[in-house]
């Protein structure tokens, strides 16, 4: 009994300070807000659907894992971006000098304004997530899955480095 109540006092008492939440972030009582800016496409190979693919994401996971409220502007706490690669090489060779698998590595550089804690900002911070696939199916056939995974690792990234500050 003792044991359970003890248990009971640790989960109220972390949950009750406001900073820490089960969710993995550490977001201070008195920030509220969030905004999101577009990522803009700066890659040279043209994906059309992946910058809203991202944003979307991004904003689906602070909408999901947080408490914030999602603002067109002045956010206390804001992230904007921009997607600087996307692009596709050889990631195993075979004996014959064929590729044997191919890589997609996206890469997207982004700034975070805390404007309540300034100590937290960055500016022009890249992340980059790949996904490799068999060389005998085409980008097109796989692109829409891959970019999928890839947007995955990217915005979990992103979130931990914002608000889960790792």
């Amino acid at each position: 009994m003792k044991r359970i109540a003890a248990i009971l006092i640790t989960v109220l008492a972390l949950s009750g300070c406001g900073i820490y939440s089960f969710s993995g972030t550490s977001i201070q009582p008195d920030v509220n807000s969030i905004t999101i800016g577009f990522f803009e496409y700066r890659a040279a190979r043209v994906n059309p659907s992946l910058a809203n693919d991202m944003t979307e994401e991004l904003k689906n996971k602070f909408r999901r894992l947080t408490r914030l409220e999602q603002l067109d502007e002045d956010g206390d706490l804001e992230i904007t971006g921009a997607i600087t690669g996307y692009d596709v090489a050889a990631s195993a060779i075979t004996a014959n000098e064929m590729a044997a698998q191919n890589r997609l590595t996206v890469s997207v550089s982004v700034t975070f304004t805390n404007r309540k804690y300034p100590e937290d900002n960055f500016e022009k911070k890249s992340f980059s997530a790949y996904a490799d696939y068999d060389s005998s199916n085409s980008l097109d056939a796989v692109e829409s899955s891959l970019c999928a995974e890839i947007i995955e690792k990217i915005i979990e990234d992103i979130f931990n480095a914002t608000v889960a500050q790792w």
